[in-house]
């Protein structure tokens, strides 16, 4: 699908899950001998190309005709109208996220994915081509649930537990997000696990296939659909590669990522593992997972040396009194309260740049 002639490391991934894109520049992504599934986005790549010279006349078109409207109807607009750009050179959905600065506002999140449905709506975009991140926090996770009924597709993001993938699963979301490294990882390389084989031996690897395992199961017992599972914040080539191995649906990859994994000829004796070819139906039709990850069942190096073995129990209601529960086990998780507060922070602080950047066009027009 990609290159021609010997198969490259993206090649032999896009065989095991849907490779999307993590990344909006247009011109990058048509550039690519190799059409994405999703093109996924936060506040940050939102920000860059807000201000970026391609988007200049559009920017202050769209901020004439809503400069009565306030910042958000105007930066909801032109995000929609950045990834309408990449629409036809993508397979299927494009994807934007709620105001992470009310990420505990279940209101506030509704009304956010509300506009955006009007505006893809607007652009000519259906359902079946968007899908709303929205972060993995209680008020939000019931937010998602309205949306869920309203048949507004959403993606739970800032996700770091089974807790939070079992709170997504009730709240009847099309997909989640779970991050493979802390946002921080990707700057702080001394927070980074460096592993040979990430597979076996990065710490979120267990959770990962913890949570595979857990929507497996739910699926079998309940015959509902589970969320499907689009791994993301990978670092290294070789990360993405395991959550082919793990058995994750898809995995949205940065454009430096992917460029290299489009220059690696795959050689499967050089590999630590290898995932199988996707299955046809998520559920239906799973993989079982590979032999020697299934020692990740039992194991959760993130939780500390005093954790008592128990993983997240399904029978626990996480959205009830306004989704106190997952905010609970958010709490008491130390790597979830730290990486979730940490992911917030960083897009609330492209959210704050990119509302700058409204209200200085404003005052221009």
């Amino acid at each position: 699908m990609g290159s021609t002639g010997t198969q490259s490391w993206l090649d032999k991934l896009e065989e095991q899950l849907n490779v999307d894109v993590d990344w909006m520049a247009p011109e990058w992504i048509k550039s690519m001998p190799f059409k994405f599934h999703d093109q996924t986005s936060n506040q940050l790549w939102v920000d860059i190309q807000l201000g970026d010279d391609s988007n200049k006349e559009l920017f202050e078109q769209t901020t004439k005709e809503l400069k009565d409207q306030g910042w958000l109807a105007i930066y909801t607009r032109m995000a929609v109208l950045m990834c309408k750009k990449n629409i036809d050179f993508i397979q299927g959905r494009v994807l934007l996220q709620t105001l992470p600065s009310k990420a505990y506002d279940t209101q506030a999140t509704l009304d956010h994915a509300r506009l955006y449905d009007k505006e893809f709506a607007r652009a000519g975009i259906s359902r079946e081509r968007f899908c709303i991140k929205i972060p993995s926090t209680g008020p939000a996770l019931n937010a998602a649930k309205i949306l869920s009924a309203e048949g507004i597709p959403t993606l739970g993001t800032a996700l770091f537990s089974l807790a939070q993938a079992i709170a997504c699963s009730q709240a009847g979301m099309l997909y989640i997000s779970p991050y493979y490294n802390e946002t921080r990882a990707h700057d702080e390389l001394s927070l980074w696990p460096d592993v040979a084989d990430p597979a076996l031996e990065h710490p979120n690897s267990p959770r990962i296939v913890q949570i595979l395992e857990t929507y497996k199961r739910l699926y079998k017992e309940t015959g509902k659909e589970q969320p499907l599972v689009k791994n993301a914040s990978f670092i290294t080539p070789q990360e993405a590669m395991a959550a082919g191995e793990m058995g994750c649906h898809s995995a949205t990859i940065s454009h430096t990522v992917l460029e290299k994994l489009s220059k690696l000829p795959y050689d499967a004796s050089k590999q630590p593992g290898e995932g199988l070819p996707k299955p046809v139906h998520a559920y239906k039709n799973a993989n079982p997972l590979p032999e020697r990850l299934k020692k990740l069942l039992s194991i959760d190096p993130l939780a500390g040396p005093n954790w008592d073995g128990k993983l997240a129990s399904t029978d626990i209601d996480y959205l009830a009194n306004g989704g106190a529960e997952i905010d609970e086990a958010n709490e008491a998780d130390k790597a979830t309260k730290t990486r979730l507060a940490d992911a917030l922070t960083l897009f609330i602080g492209g959210e704050e740049r990119s509302k700058a950047k409204v209200e200085a066009m404003l005052a221009k027009v």
